[in-house]
C-alpha cells in the first residue's frame, strides 16, 4: 500500500437480508458466486493414494496453524496422483478458498496451489474472477465465524452443511473496491506476523540467557560439581524446603463484582497474566493479602505448578504465597529461577480429580544459590527482556484491535475507501 488510501463514511444506505449496506453494493447468496465442493479421505490402507504423494491434503488442523497468514501453500499429507484420479477428491485450482466446517468451524484460507482436502472443510471456486476477490472473501468468512458456527448442526460435533453454506449471503460491492479492503486488511496482518515473529525470537532469546545465566551466572571462570550439575564455585545448593514457609489462600465468604472502597482483586490465573480482575473482595481478617512482588504459587487445578510474581490483591483459594525464611533471594530472580522448575512440578502434580501441587516434591527441589548482587544483576537482564516482550504484546494487542476496527467498518460498508 504505497499510496495514500483515503477513508469516507458511507451516508446512503439500503436495508437487506444481511444488514445495512451501501446503495450501489449487491447482496448475493454463496452460490451465485462460487462452486461449493466437498472433501473425503482416500482409503488408509491403500498405500498408493498416500506414498510419495506430492498433491496437498488439506485438513482443519493445517488451517488452524496459519495464524494471521491468508494463504495456505502447504499440508502435513499428501496424496498421490492415483487418489486424485480414484476418489471423489477436486483438486481445487489456485486462489480458491478453504473453509473448515467440522471441529471446528470457521478456519479459512486461500490456496496459493492447487490442493485437495479432507471431509473436515469445504472448497469455494470463484465462478467470476472479473467480480470476486478470493481474498476479500477470505476476510468476510472470517468476519461471519459466530454466524458459521451458529449455522451449523450436530449432536456428536457440529458441521456447517454443504447446503447452509451455498444459501449464506453475503455483500458483493465493486471489485476494485474488494481490491482495496483486502490491500488494507492484509498490510495489518503482515505487521501482527511480523510482530510476532520479534516476539518469538525475543522469546528464544531469554530462554537462552534463562540457561545460561542461571546456570553459570556471569563472568565466572571456576565451577564445582554438585548435586545439581555444574554451578559457579562461590554458589551454593540449598534444599528449596529449608528456607520457604508456604500460606494457603482462602475462599473470602463474599465477593463484589466490581472495585468498591476497600476492596482489592481476587487474583486468578488470568488476573496475574492479563491484569484483568473479575471479581473483588472487601478487606477483612478472613483473607491472606498479596502485595507487589510476592512469590505466588498456583497449587490446585489445571494450572497447578504455575509460578507468578504477584500484585496488590487477594490470595485465591488455589494459590499458595511463598515467603522466606531468611532474605536469602532477590524476589525477581527466585521466580525466574522457579520458572525453570514449571514443567517438573506439573508432570508431578497429583490427585485423581482436582491435580494439585506435590508438597513433598516441591519442597525437596534443590536449587542453586548465588551471590545476593548477582542474583539482582541477573533478574535485571531478564527483566529488561521481559519489558521488550511486554511492549511488543501490547503493540500486538494494538494491531489486533486495529484490524477488528477495520473488519467491522469496512466489510460493512459504514467506512468506505475511496478508489480512484
Amino acid at each position: 500500500m504505497a499510496e495514500k488510501v483515503e477513508f469516507y463514511r458511507e451516508t446512503e444506505f439500503k436495508d437487506t437480508e444481511i444488514g445495512r449496506i451501501p446503495k450501489e453494493w449487491e447482496v448475493k447468496r454463496v452460490y451465485d458466486l462460487f462452486d461449493v465442493v466437498t472433501g473425503t479421505t482416500p482409503s488408509t490402507r491403500n498405500k498408493k493414494y498416500w506414498d510419495g504423494g506430492t498433491i496437498n491434503w488439506l485438513t482443519p488442523a493445517d488451517l488452524s496453524k496459519l495464524n494471521q497468514t491468508i494463504y495456505v501453500n502447504d499440508s502435513e499429507r499428501k496424496i498421490t496422483e492415483s487418489a486424485l484420479k480414484e476418489t471423489i477428491l477436486t483438486l481445487m485450482p489456485e486462489r480458491s478458498i478453504i473453509i473448515s466446517t467440522r471441529a471446528p468451524v470457521g478456519y479459512v484460507a486461500v490456496l496459493k496451489k492447487p490442493s485437495t482436502f479432507n471431509q473436515g472443510c469445504k472448497g469455494l471456486i470463484p465462478k467470476r474472477y472479473d467480480k470476486v476477490l478470493s481474498e476479500f472473501y477470505y476476510y468476510y468468512l472470517l468476519s461471519q465465524k459466530h454466524a458459521l458456527e451458529n449455522l451449523s448442526s450436530g449432536s456428536t460435533f457440529k458441521e456447517l452443511t454443504k447446503e447452509s453454506l451455498l444459501n449464506l449471503s453475503m455483500p458483493l460491492p465493486p471489485l476494485p473496491e474488494q481490491q482495496k479492503i483486502a490491500e488494507i486488511l492484509s498490510t495489518v496482518d503482515k505487521a501482527i506476523q511480523k510482530t510476532n515473529d520479534i516476539i518469538a525470537k525475543t522469546e528464544r532469546l531469554k530462554k537462552g540467557l534463562m540457561q545460561e545465566l542461571l546456570t553459570k551466572g556471569i563472568g565466572h571462570k571456576e565451577f564445582k560439581d554438585t548435586e545439581i550439575g555444574r554451578i559457579p564455585k562461590e554458589w551454593e545448593a540449598i534444599r528449596f524446603g529449608d528456607i520457604v514457609n508456604l500460606v494457603k489462600g482462602r475462599r473470602p465468604k463474599e465477593f463484589v463484582n466490581e472495585r468498591i472502597k476497600d476492596s482489592l482483586p481476587y487474583l486468578s490465573a488470568e488476573n496475574l497474566r492479563n491484569n484483568n480482575a473479575v471479581q473483588f473482595v472487601k478487606v477483612s481478617d478472613d483473607i491472606i493479602l498479596v502485595d507487589d512482588g510476592d512469590l505466588i504459587l498456583i497449587w490446585d487445578g489445571s494450572n497447578a505448578g504455575e509460578f507468578f510474581l504477584g500484585k496488590r490483591g487477594v490470595l485465591s483459594s488455589t494459590m499458595v504465597k511463598i515467603l522466606l525464611k531468611k532474605k536469602l533471594y532477590d524476589s525477581k530472580f527466585l521466580f525466574y529461577l522457579l520458572k525453570t522448575k514449571e514443567n517438573y512440578l506439573k508432570d508431578q502434580t497429583k490427585g485423581t480429580g482436582i491435580p494439585h501441587v506435590d508438597e513433598t516434591i516441591l519442597r525437596s527441589l534443590v536449587i542453586p544459590l548465588p551471590p545476593f548482587e548477582e542474583q539482582q544483576k541477573i533478574a535485571e537482564i531478564l527483566s529488561t527482556v521481559d519489558k521488550k516482550l511486554e511492549i511488543l504484546k501490547q503493540e500486538k494487542l494494538k494491531l489486533e484491535r486495529i484490524k477488528q476496527w477495520f473488519m467491522e467498518e469496512l466489510l460493512t460498508g459504514r467506512i468506505r475507501v475511496r478508489v480512484a
